[in-house]
């Protein structure tokens, strides 16, 4: 069994919201077939997609149009994505089957408890972290998800040669993220410095009412290192 991180990091804050009611039916019927309860015991992946493929994780994917989006264009890959958020999950569910997605899994609960107790090490070929809560006031910084225990966590959950990569419109948190990133030693920056943005990631509607607004986006893409 993994060792939790020294320093608890959750990798996300309850919020309330409201569930519609395609969300709601979404959720009650999709949760039976996509999703996955939390056990503190290894997945066995092959069994849990019906395949041996590629496994892409993601952290707090929101309302999860841009998951869907991914796994779609992606059918050669599988995707395991966390998130608390019911009217999220309930979402992503919705578009699971409104669109007949086959290749998406949903755990709802703490990503970090997930990654310590269900993710083998060296299972992933990729990991997706987009636009996490950013902590704006100086005393809060802690509270980030993108702290040193966590990527040294996320990075012995991915195989050699997998990816991490990271998205955020906050600029101070993209210089933490570069800083964090970068010294993790397994690590290795695809780019000098903040990467163009990967084609397997869509732009969001959020995203681009921002760059109209001439608000920044900063992608951040590491690769595992090929010894162990």
């Amino acid at each position: 069994m993994d060792a939790a991180p020294q320093r608890r990091i959750r990798s996300y804050v309850l919020r309330q919201g409201r569930m519609s009611e395609a969300q709601k039916r979404a959720y009650e019927a999709g949760m039976q077939q996509w999703g996955l309860s939390f056990s503190p015991s290894p997945l066995d992946f092959a069994k849990t997609f019906g395949r041996d493929a590629p496994v892409i994780f993601e952290i707090g994917f929101g309302m999860g149009h841009t998951t869907a989006d991914i796994a779609a264009a992606h059918p050669q890959n599988n995707y395991l994505g966390v998130e608390v958020h019911t009217p999220g999950v309930g979402s992503l569910l919705k578009d699971i089957q409104e669109h007949g997605i086959s290749n998406i899994r949903i755990i709802q609960h703490d990503a970090v408890e997930v990654l310590s107790h269900m993710v083998p090490d060296h299972s992933l070929a990729g990991i997706h972290i987009y636009f996490p809560d950013p902590w704006p006031k100086k005393r809060h910084h802690k509270r980030r998800l993108i702290q040193p225990s966590l990527v040294a966590l996320l990075t012995k959950k991915l195989a050699p040669g997998g990816y991490l990569h990271c998205a955020t419109d906050w600029e101070d948190y993209a210089v933490q993220m570069l800083e964090v990133l970068s010294a993790e030693p397994l690590l290795k920056n695809s780019v000098n410095g903040y990467a163009p943005r990967p084609e397997w990631r869509p732009v969001t509607k959020f995203e681009q009412r921002g760059i109209k607004l001439g608000h920044g986006v900063w992608d951040l893409v590491f690769i595992r290192n090929t010894n162990r």
